[in-house]
């Protein structure tokens, strides 16, 4: 049995995994004012905390995988960088490893979650698939052939920094244009203020009367009342998406591309003009080599069973 870990900014989860399923769903508060060694106790007090609860004892576990925000080198462990933390080349699985007993391994989380799609929710009918994660930012994870892919030292698949709009806005990576100051859902939400401000009549006020109040659904609510101004972001917002998603998928060519985050919650609202908009852009024909856009299934579990089975992978 292997216990899954998602670590956060403000708290970690932990749960174990046994078969398909997971048991013992467990939490501990998580704060970048503690240090790396601190928060790895606090990790494997968690791993314990989660295996009594599941009514096993850590005699019974085999392992610990730990998604982790990040640069993660995967090989060894060690978070390269993780700047809410302030944390640079932490080996947190020597840490974790040392105070739980149990061989510990590490991974990006946007990574993990995608493993978890891939063996256990929408991706399970697909050797290759592709999770994009909108959030503040864009992450993503590539899964080929059933197995991760990182690049090298771990360092690929940063989707979200890809540019789409050369000379764009700038992002805080410090380039231009990059695709998820476009397609975030920080970035819907900025698109949905901006027009907010230039649309006083909008039903988007009705929405959100006030603009601490948009969210990443303020914009489908006021689409369901046939708003002009909601059109116009929302259209905006599928072409910066799409654009993303087809030029992904003309490079690796994944069978299915997952959609996850707040705003894949849309389902169809949002994959049916996204599939409008990406298949007629694709270098090679969908009907020679079909893709599939779906919407995680996992939710919030994604990155624990991920972590959980990679730690397995790795046994």
């Amino acid at each position: 049995m292997i216990i899954g870990i998602d670590l956060g900014g403000m708290s970690a989860k932990g749960a174990l995994l046994s078969g398909k399923k997971l048991e013992g769903k467990s939490r501990v508060v998580t704060s970048a004012a503690a240090s790396a060694e601190q928060t790895a106790i606090a990790l494997a007090r968690l791993a314990a905390e989660t295996a009594e609860k599941a009514g096993k004892s850590m005699d019974d576990v085999q392992a610990i995988g730990i998604g982790s925000p990040g640069v993660v080198d995967s090989e060894y462990g060690n978070i390269v960088s993780w700047s809410n933390f302030h944390w640079k080349n932490v080996p947190l699985a020597q840490y974790v490893q040392k105070y739980s007993g149990k061989q510990t391994f590490v991974l990006n989380d946007a990574n993990a979650a995608a493993l978890g799609e891939a063996h256990f929710g929408a991706a399970t009918p697909f050797r290759d698939s592709l999770l994009i994660t909108l959030g503040t930012g864009i992450g993503g994870g590539v899964v080929i052939g059933g197995k991760l892919f990182e690049g090298f030292r771990s360092g690929g698949t940063e989707i979200g920094h890809m540019v789409i709009r050369q000379d764009g806005e700038l992002c805080t990576c410090g380039r231009r244009g990059c695709f998820e100051r476009y397609a975030s859902a920080a970035a819907l939400i900025r698109m949905t203020q901006d027009a907010m401000r230039r649309h006083p009549e909008s039903a988007l006020w009705k929405a959100a009367p006030s603009m601490e109040q948009v969210d990443g659904k303020t914009l489908f609510v006021a689409l369901a009342a046939e708003d002009p101004a909601a059109k116009e972001v929302f259209e905006a917002y599928i072409a910066a998406l799409g654009e993303g998603i087809a030029n992904l998928v003309n490079i690796l060519r994944p069978q299915a591309v997952i959609l996850g985050g707040g705003i894949s919650a849309e389902g169809e609202r949002l994959l049916k003009p996204l599939r409008e908009y990406v298949l007629p852009r694709l270098y090679v024909s969908e009907h020679y080599a079909p893709i599939e856009l779906l919407c995680a299934k996992l939710g919030n579990d994604a990155g624990l069973y991920g972590a959980a089975w990679y730690a397995d992978s790795r046994l």
